[in-house]
């Protein structure tokens, strides 16, 4: 079982002895239940941290901000950043240094073992609560969410309140750590895409017309973009306002820009960003499934990345986030690669 104790000492003595600038990890929000990423650099800090079933966040999604941060600065102080991280998060560290976005040099990891379970779904232990308010949570070692509320105590099974990730994480355990905390797991669902087979079972007009309906939905507000440690391009092709500007942009440049599609709700355009996001993620997306929790108006986002994850197994047999070493699905052929797609 994870020790939290253990990761506070961790934290408090990687932070004394200065072999960390400051650390990501996660610590009680505003109210019971809640967590939120915290920022620690002072050692006596290190007592905020937390870990619990709520512990959703990707952290990972940060590292945009210090290397951008480090960038600006005339005298960057280059030593690496702590970062607390779950299997799903520690892969998308390994996409970070495939992509060379990130030295392994750049982060400390202190990777937590999810121990065969994972992180709730908020809105599935809101279902099971019935209005109760939960004053803390825990895992037990049968798997069970152990509720503390007003009213008592629940106890309700792994299964029925796990993030719909969770329940298909085929990395239950940190794949890359400095430090590990919790038992090593190796243990993998034997069917990672079960989410995903409801919508390819429907037919083309029923995927059509519920597609429709998700997008219709989208206002194009960027969360699933802002929130996903992938998309860290300093200028994004479906956003006309962010664009990389240098001190040799001339204004000329800057009003010829091109606009690929404009920032608005119509139908079609929501549908390119859907779909040139998608596909900027396929062989890279880690099924953290940020982009689907941040959104406003509850669209089923990973729907999409996992239906191409499920292809890329398929097709090339390629997995993500467990190796850096690996080329990328984009940039990697083989022979045998099956050609039936091309026309």
């Amino acid at each position: 079982m994870v020790n939290l104790d253990d990761l506070k000492k961790e934290a408090l003595n990687i932070l004394k002895d200065e072999k960390v600038k400051y650390v990501i990890g996660y610590t009680e929000g505003a109210n019971g239940t809640s967590v939120a990423p915290v920022f620690i650099k002072n050692p006596e800090d290190t007592e905020k941290l937390v870990w619990n079933p709520g512990c959703f966040h990707n952290l990972t999604r940060f590292l945009r901000d210090e290397k951008k941060r480090k960038a600006r600065e005339k005298h960057p102080d280059e030593r690496p950043v702590g970062i607390v991280v779950k299997g799903c998060d520690s892969r998308a560290i390994n996409v970070l240094l495939q992509e060379k976005y990130i030295k392994r040099d750049d982060v400390f990891i202190l990777g937590i073992s999810c121990e065969n379970t994972g992180v709730i779904d908020e809105k599935k232990l809101a279902k099971k609560l019935k209005g109760k308010k939960a004053l803390r949570f825990n895992w037990d070692e049968n798997r069970n969410l152990i509720v503390t509320t007003e009213n008592g105590t629940m106890q309700i099974p792994a299964d029925e309140v796990l993030a719909e990730r969770c329940l298909e994480c085929p990395a239950q355990s940190p794949v890359v750590y400095d430090i590990l905390f919790g038992d090593k797991v190796k243990h993998r669902p034997e069917d990672r895409f079960t989410s995903v087979e409801k919508i390819e079972d429907f037919s083309q007009k029923e995927k059509w017309d519920f597609w429709k309906g998700q997008f219709d939905k989208c206002i194009r507000c960027y969360a699933c973009r802002s929130v996903c440690p992938m998309c860290y391009c300093d200028e994004c092709v479906v956003d006309t306002i962010s664009f990389a500007v240098t001190a040799d942009t001339t204004a000329e440049e800057k009003a010829q820009k091109i606009k690929w599609i404009d920032k608005s709700s119509v139908q079609s355009e929501t549908f390119i960003y859907h779909m040139i996001r998608a596909i900027h993620l396929a062989g890279r997306c880690i099924d953290c499934g940020e982009c689907e929790r941040v959104c406003p108006v509850d669209i089923p986002i990973r729907f999409l990345n996992k239906k191409l994850e499920k292809e890329a197994k398929k097709l090339f047999d390629y997995e993500v986030g467990f190796d850096p070493d690996q080329l990328s699905l984009v940039s990697s052929f083989k022979d045998e690669d099956p050609e039936e797609f091309i026309r």
